[in-house]
């Protein structure tokens, strides 16, 4: 925007959850853009105030840390007249209503990348802990007495086909890293071309036949319409007997009791879940009850190198938004004509 349409200073919040200091580092050191950070819970009314008046918004991807009345909906969007940008702190966008803020000319980013490292190696680590039983070997090592190793046998992975569900930053991440473990990838991903998907290190397979020939499936796909509930009784029917299920992308794209079912059964061999229906999951939730379910609380991503990439990612767009420049992680690219115009009108 030029100089003469911008504003004196252009007015970023973000609330008062935990978040690497390299975000307010690089905030503060941005001429021209105020930093507000506001209570995520005690006093509504003055983290409502400081939203009102707010150009940018980095919100918490996050749904069960996040209060609900700080979501990016419609209802906080009519509140918020001068709001041109929202920034999601993940990969992930379950807080933010795209389709609200493209109505409303919002520009919406997310931090795809900044943490699929991390999330690929905890891919793995549950991976090996299925396969290995390690969780297991633990639990008996500390409480059981007059067993063998041979009561712990595990399976390798060398060798397995390892289908992905979803081949985008973080699934070529893991198809990378699968070369190490001499497994042999397939994938299926409907918004890439076959090319692009054998590119990033995979074979283009279709839903049906990923199930049907996968050792291990793993989710790496995000939660929306189309995928809610893709995993239920019928797609769990279709893997393959003893093979492994993993996700570490979003709860509620499988469904649990279906899979409790499916491994209860002995269809399954085990599951590696990094995300759950409800965060954290109840004590008493039959998935934890079973020895061969390996268990995370949605912590693939929270590392911290992971938390750093993402707070700069998320900071780095904001500046670059309100500078009126397109920023490359965009959630909704339609929006940006507006987007830009309104930016350039802010006052």
């Amino acid at each position: 925007m030029s100089a003469a349409s911008s504003p004196q200073t252009a007015r970023l919040c973000r609330l008062d959850l935990w978040l690497n200091p390299v975000f307010d580092e690089i905030i503060g050191a941005t001429p021209g853009v105020s930093l507000s950070v506001l209570p995520a819970r005690g006093d509504d009314a003055r983290t409502l105030a400081g939203l009102k008046s707010a150009h940018a918004y980095h919100v918490s991807a996050a749904k069960d840390e996040l209060p609900r009345q700080w979501f990016v909906n419609a209802d906080l969007i009519a509140q918020c007249p001068d709001l041109v940008c929202v920034s999601s702190g993940g990969a992930g966008y379950d807080t933010i209503d795209v389709a609200a803020c493209t109505a409303a000319g919002i520009a919406v980013v997310n931090q795809a990348g900044g943490n699929a490292e991390s999330v690929a190696e905890h891919t793995y680590a549950l991976l090996l802990a299925v396969q290995r039983r390690v969780v297991e070997s633990h639990q008996r090592l500390r409480h059981d007495a007059g067993f063998t190793r041979e009561d712990l046998m595990g399976h390798e992975i060398h060798g397995l086909v390892l289908g992905l569900v979803g081949i985008g930053k973080i699934g070529t991440s893991v198809a990378r890293i699968a070369r190490g473990f001499g497994l042999r990838v397939i994938a299926h991903d409907p918004l890439l071309s076959a090319d692009a998907i054998r590119d990033r290190g995979a074979e283009p397979v279709s839903l049906d036949e990923l199930l049907a020939r996968s050792d291990v499936v793993s989710l790496h796909c995000p939660l929306d319409a189309s995928t809610r509930g893709l995993f239920g009784a019928k797609a769990f029917a279709a893997m393959k007997r003893d093979a492994v299920f993993l996700s570490t992308a979003r709860g509620g794209i499988h469904d649990e009791a279906a899979l409790y079912d499916a491994l209860r059964a002995g269809h399954l061999r085990g599951a590696g879940l990094d995300v759950w229906e409800q965060e954290p999951p109840e004590r008493d939730a039959p998935l934890l009850g079973l020895p061969n379910v390996v268990a995370t609380f949605h912590t693939a991503g929270v590392t911290h190198e992971a938390r750093r990439n993402v707070a700069r990612s998320s900071a780095t767009q904001l500046v670059a938004m309100l500078r009126g420049e397109r920023p490359p992680q965009l959630v909704n690219p339609e929006v940006w004509p507006l987007a830009a115009e309104r930016i350039a009108n802010l006052a």
